[in-house]
């Protein structure tokens, strides 16, 4: 399908899955990353978009805030940020993180495609989302610990060797759970849009179509 082009009536992603490094798959069951690419037109959020928002803002107070965490989908990435070595009261989830931003703005502000796209997602699965321009990508993704001397794409220095990173075929594009490859982000020139989800033990397969589906159907919209 040609960049720009709008996607065909009663179209449906078919997430494609990525490869997780074999020892990591050991050390982690579970873990996988599956991914969809799309047509996205950056900027503002179309009506449908915004008025998606509005009425998640107005179902989401305070009290589900202190208790996502408890729910199973938030749980597992929490557990699986501790086997990491990550303290996610310190680094939130992705779900917590929106949930934090959503009390301290007293609703979740539009920011535009398809940034909104992946809020509306986030928040109604917990499945973590990240978004690619797709024109960058070099064949499929990947979950992998970077090799000695491989670096992320305009950040200086060298990853401490084992960091766990969304990579393609030429290195990685992102932390697992971090900063973004410099030119590896969506913006206003982009055209096509690779949205990926990072899956861990106890986020069921369903709730990560389902995460990819409402993205998609979003930037549909837009």
């Amino acid at each position: 399908m040609g960049a720009g082009a709008a996607q065909p009536i009663g179209w449906e992603p078919s997430p494609e899955q990525g490869w997780v490094a074999p020892h990591l798959s050991d050390e982690f069951p579970g873990l996988g990353v599956a991914w969809i690419e799309v047509d996205v037109n950056p900027g503002k959020s179309p009506e449908p978009v915004r008025h998606r928002l509005r009425g998640l803002s107005d179902r989401f107070y305070g009290s589900q805030a202190i208790h996502m965490r408890e729910r199973p989908i938030p749980w597992a990435y929490r557990v699986f940020y501790r086997q990491i070595g990550l303290d996610p009261d310190r680094n939130r989830t992705p779900v917590e993180q929106l949930a934090m931003e959503r009390l301290h703005d007293g609703a979740f502000v539009s920011r535009g495609l398809p940034g909104d796209a992946l809020t509306i997602a986030t928040v109604e699965t917990g499945v973590a989302l990240r978004a690619f321009d797709a024109e960058r990508l070099r064949g499929r993704l990947c979950i992998r610990d970077s090799a000695p001397g491989e670096s992320l794409p305009g950040r200086p220095g060298e990853l401490v060797q084992g960091t766990l990173t969304i990579a393609d075929e030429r290195g990685p594009v992102a932390l697992l759970f971090g900063d973004t490859g410099e030119g590896y982000d969506v913006d206003r020139d982009s055209r096509r849009v690779s949205i990926a989800a990072v899956q861990v033990k106890g986020v069921p397969q369903i709730a990560v179509d389902e995460a990819l589906w409402m993205v998609a159907a979003s930037l549909a919209a837009g």
